[in-house]
């Protein structure tokens, strides 16, 4: 057994770094679509300030690109470094959309980003404008492949455990890409970052207004930013909606936790507006309930059940049961593959695999677990309720918000009025909200999948390295040393080239002074 010290420093340590890069992905998505489309309109319109508008955003998008670029590569090389053994026992299947994403991201990505800094004056306007295009493009796919892989972990379809090799492999990636998970991920995700990207406009835009400088361009940002947004904000929710849906095939345990449901309800069930979750003695205080609301959105019906939390730990217990006799079949087929008796067994039971494998973290041999020890391996399935209950409460509501922020600024823009001091006040406050709703999303779902680091397949204490926890302890100093250094590099970069704007002030040519013109007016005149 690894030290549980070890794996909680290293959850710790990819947890920081992963909430760090996501800072980075949405508003490289977002900003990436948004400019396309201003040089689409410089394109058609040949007005420079169009031009401007694209390549002033686009030296932001470049900021933030380059730091994401830089965040995500340490991401990639903690598989092996702290998660040794998940990427032994998944890397078939976990491999191949990874090294896709590697090669979209690096190579296509980085080549477009690069002819677009450096082809303004090499390429035609509709060469050009074809590059940042497909920069566009690339961005989305290298977020499709990422949250492909990421899906597959909530949901591991496509591939089956080998028991003669003791690891998953691939059976078809057309099973891993068309994941509903995954693209119902992925289609939420790129909204969101789209969302990111227009409040990011609309909040700068809106501090050039309320300091009276940069106006003209300022409220074509806005304009674009506002028609982008409001679309973007819309399909959010019903892409959300959507992304919630999945959950009630394939995550039951995390729509609970998010719900704080512990007993199973009458359908359709009812949505707790407020309340405080207790999940010891598993009940939720002061709960404010919405009478059917939760169980129209989760099911898309009046009479499907939605399990409670409760119920679900009596079937993990079940599950368990049946992963020790999969764990127990498969110790026979380890000693003998012919024999036949434990191939049946092992068939009828391996998709519970993974909840045998719970009990190690109580007993060497899961075959020797108490009925106390099962049951508190069942209780293990519940994530950890409260941030996951008020965690969703609040990216919803932010998500709500921006909606109408983006219709205030979408009337606004329309009359050509662009807002008084309270909007653009409200605009450039709003700037942190989007970040704040996708890391919430980014936590809900990663935490709503513990135990599991595959959910259903291996648990997360299983996974990682069995290293010292000196070197966790070290590298966790490096990397928090590290990634401030970037925020502080970034945060300068930013704030410095939105304070110059997009036109740098012009200095003045060295040199002698020129004289004064003579006056050649004669008296009279």
């Amino acid at each position: 057994m690894i030290e549980a010290d070890v794996v909680a420093l290293s959850r710790i340590q990819f947890g920081l770094t992963a909430s760090y890069h996501f800072l980075f992905v949405p508003l490289t998505i977002g900003l990436s679509v948004l400019i396309a489309i201003m040089e689409s309109v410089y394109v058609m319109t040949g007005r420079e300030v169009w031009r401007e508008m694209t390549q002033f955003w686009g030296k932001l998008f470049g900021i933030n690109f380059a730091m994401g670029i830089a965040t995500g590569i340490t991401l990639e090389f903690q598989f092996g470094t702290n998660w040794a053994y998940y990427s032994h026992y998944v890397g078939d299947v976990f491999g191949v959309p990874l090294a896709i994403e590697g090669l979209m991201a690096f190579f296509l990505e980085s080549t477009f980003v690069g002819l677009f800094f450096f082809g303004w004056n090499r390429l035609s306007k509709h060469g050009h404008l074809t590059v940042t295009w497909l920069m566009a493009i690339g961005a989305n796919l290298s977020a499709l492949w990422i949250l492909v892989a990421n899906g597959w972990m909530q949901n591991p379809v496509g591939a089956e455990f080998n028991y003669q090799t003791m690891r998953m492999e691939l059976t078809s990636l057309w099973e891993v890409f068309f994941n509903p998970v995954a693209q119902a991920k992925f289609v939420h995700t790129v909204s969101a970052s789209y969302v990111t990207g227009a409040v990011f406009v609309l909040a700068i835009s809106a501090w050039y207004m309320l300091r009276g400088r940069f106006t003209g361009f300022a409220q074509r940002s806005m304009v674009v930013a506002a028609s982008f947004g409001l679309a973007s904000a819309l399909s959010v929710v019903v892409l959300g909606d959507e992304s919630g849906y999945t959950l009630t095939d394939h995550q039951k345990m995390k729509l609970a936790a998010m719900e704080g449901m512990w007993e199973t309800e009458k359908p359709p069930a009812s949505f707790t507006l407020f309340g405080w979750p207790d999940q010891e003695k598993m009940v939720t205080h002061g709960a404010v309930k919405i009478p059917y609301v939760f169980g129209i959105i989760a099911t898309r019906s009046l009479t499907q059940p939605l399990p409670g939390i409760k119920d679900q730990i009596k079937l993990a217990e079940k599950h368990i049961i049946q992963g020790v006799i999969a764990l127990k079949a498969l110790a026979l087929l380890r000693k003998d593959k012919n024999d036949e008796a434990a191939k049946k067994s092992f068939e009828e039971n391996k998709k519970y695999l993974g909840y045998g494998l719970l009990l190690r973290r109580y007993v060497a041999d899961p075959g020797q677990a108490t009925p106390v020890q099962i049951a508190l391996a069942a209780r293990d399935t519940v994530p950890t309720v409260l941030p996951m209950f008020w965690g969703f409460r609040i990216m919803v509501a932010i998500g709500f918000f921006l909606i109408l922020l983006f219709a205030w600024a979408f009337w606004e823009t329309t009359k050509r009025r662009y807002g008084g001091k309270l909007f653009r006040r409200v605009a450039l406050l709003s700037l942190p909200l989007p970040w704040i709703a996708a890391e919430l999303g980014w936590f809900i779902a990663e935490h709503g999948r513990q135990p599991w680091t595959i959910e259903g397949l291996l648990p997360t204490f299983m996974s990682a390295s069995d290293v010292p926890l000196a070197s966790v302890v070290l590298s966790l100093g490096a990397l928090v040393l590290f990634y401030t250094s970037l925020a502080v590099a970034d945060v300068y970069l930013m704030v410095k080239y939105v304070k110059r704007g997009p036109v740098a002030p012009r200095k003045p040519r060295s040199g002698p002074k020129s004289l004064p013109a003579p006056d050649i007016s004669t008296p009279g005149d």
